[in-house]
């Protein structure tokens, strides 16, 4: 007999939910597309990649990736725009099981639109900036990722909090 995967089954099994993320990183050379944070109440304050949010349900993660790009920047990407940078396994360390998150880190060097501020209510600023200097502060695991491109090459997999 094949047992079903469910909510049920994970509850009793002890298997936490994963969260997946898409993130797009614009960018121009050596330049990449930051935006401020401001009025979400996580890390406000904070610059972070252009475009991400959670993959909606039914949703694969490139298009995940090119609907955040066009909520957030008003930009549209062609399918095979989309380069994959990392895969981030992230936790905040306390166990929770909202708390295990995939992020999948994409970059974008063509895209059509002039890129601009959509969501005016969850972000400050948008600006380029080059990748050896980049702002203070920035979202903590968005700058791992930031660093290892600017070093390079990145890792296929990546962790954080752990």
């Amino acid at each position: 007999m094949i047992e079903e995967y469910s909510d049920a089954y994970a509850a009793t099994h002890g298997r936490f939910t994963v969260v997946p993320a898409a993130y797009v990183l614009l960018r121009r050379g050596d330049e990449v597309l930051l935006q401020l944070r401001r009025g979400t109440g996580y890390y406000d304050e904070h610059w972070a990649f252009g475009a991400a949010g959670h993959v909606e349900a039914g949703e694969s993660l490139p298009a995940g990736a090119a609907r955040e790009a066009r909520e957030e920047l008003g930009v549209e990407l062609a399918p095979g725009a989309l380069e994959f940078v990392t895969l981030m396994h992230r936790t905040d360390g306390s166990g929770r099981p909202i708390e295990q998150r995939f992020d999948v880190f994409f970059q974008a060097r063509e895209w059509v639109g002039e890129p601009r501020l959509m969501e005016q209510g969850k972000a400050a600023g948008l600006d380029w900036f080059p990748l050896d200097a980049l702002p203070a502060p920035v979202v903590p695991h968005e700058l791992r990722v930031l660093e290892a491109l600017r070093a390079a090459p990145v890792p296929g997999i990546t962790t954080f909090g752990f």
